[in-house]
């Protein structure tokens, strides 16, 4: 990841050239914000609550959301100026400003608290222990993300080393996990919705734990843009991350089911009642915050996982990598 940071870092002048103009006008006076997504799921379902509730409009904002399909095609995104505001696990951030970029990214929301992916297995298994992975295969996440490193860090908290204590399979490219599981000689498969659930549906598997429940509440997926984007757009940001709070809100006050009505053409492949289950899953968790503000608490522990796991040096300052300027104001 770190290399590709550094590849990704000498194309920025290439790119820029080429880069679509951020930030214009459009029609009706709304400001132009394109948002790359590091994947659309139903874990960000205040997000797309936001989008059809028409709470950007609300704040002058024509939104446009492009899948990334994972984060490192979302920070190539940002420092190539295709990005206005890039919507990914935090630790992209970190990892480009140790990389010594000057126009680094700066997290100003924060949305998830928990893990968003579950441990499907091939049958049921009411007693599951995480202890029950030793010497099998689990199809995983890419090295240095946020899915593996979460995993990780659960498997260490339970005595079990990553390395030599099971095989964890990385060869799959993200997202495409689930439908390689079914064919696998994997024991299990790390699953986002509505994967996990998919696979249940079709009797490919069974969820036997979460991760969100597991590892606890981290800062798992947060907004962030340039520096220069944020000096340049802080009334943009601003407006961005007011929407994003209208979203929490109905979200953290509305019933799962009322929340699906809402999101439902977001995922049109996905019937009202599974999706009404996935929301209802999320929530039972506590994975939505109340708020977006992304406390240094939150920045340290996630520090913390990146050392655990081998990504993170030294430490990078809280204060240049997180603003809770917008957050704070979003919530008043």
């Amino acid at each position: 990841m770190k290399r590709k940071i550094r590849r990704l870092a000498a194309l920025t002048v290439l790119t820029a050239v080429l880069a679509m103009g951020c930030g214009k006008t459009s029609e009706g006076d709304l400001v132009s914000v394109t948002l790359n997504e590091v994947a659309h799921s139903v874990f960000y379902a205040p997000q797309y609550a936001a989008i059809e509730l028409g709470y950007f409009e609300e704040e002058g904002i024509d939104l446009e959301v492009v899948n990334g399909a994972g984060a490192d095609n979302v920070a190539t995104a940002l420092i190539a100026g295709e990005a206005d505001i890039g919507f990914m696990g935090s630790e992209s951030s970190i990892y480009v400003y140790a990389e010594g970029q000057e126009d680094y990214f700066v997290n100003f929301a924060q949305l998830t608290q928990r893990a968003g992916n579950f441990l499907v297995a091939r049958e049921a298994d009411e007693d599951f222990t995480w202890s029950d992975l030793i010497g099998k295969t689990v199809l995983g996440g890419r090295k240095g993300g946020m899915p593996e490193m979460v995993f990780e860090y659960i498997l260490k908290k339970n005595g079990i080393d990553p390395e030599t204590d099971l095989t964890i399979d990385q060869s799959i490219s993200f997202g495409l996990t689930a439908a390689a599981f079914p064919g696998s000689d994997a024991d299990y498969t790390v699953e986002f919705e509505p994967y996990a659930t998919s696979l249940e549906q079709e009797g490919e598997g069974v969820v036997v734990a979460s991760l969100g429940v597991d590892s606890g509440y981290v800062p798992y997926t947060a907004y962030c843009t340039t520096l220069s984007y944020l000096e340049e757009n802080g009334d943009t940001v601003q407006a961005f991350t007011n929407a994003i709070q209208k979203g929490l809100d109905y979200v953290n006050s509305h019933t799962a089911a009322e929340v699906a009505e809402v999101i439902a053409p977001q995922f049109e492949e996905t019937d009202i009642d599974s999706l009404t289950t996935i929301i209802e899953r999320y929530s039972e968790q506590d994975t939505w915050k109340e708020n977006t503000i992304f406390t240094e608490e939150s920045f340290l522990l996630l520090e913390d996982i990146l050392r655990e796991a081998g990504e993170l040096e030294s430490q990078v300052p809280y204060e240049d990598l997180v603003t809770t300027e917008y957050a704070e104001k979003a919530a008043e």
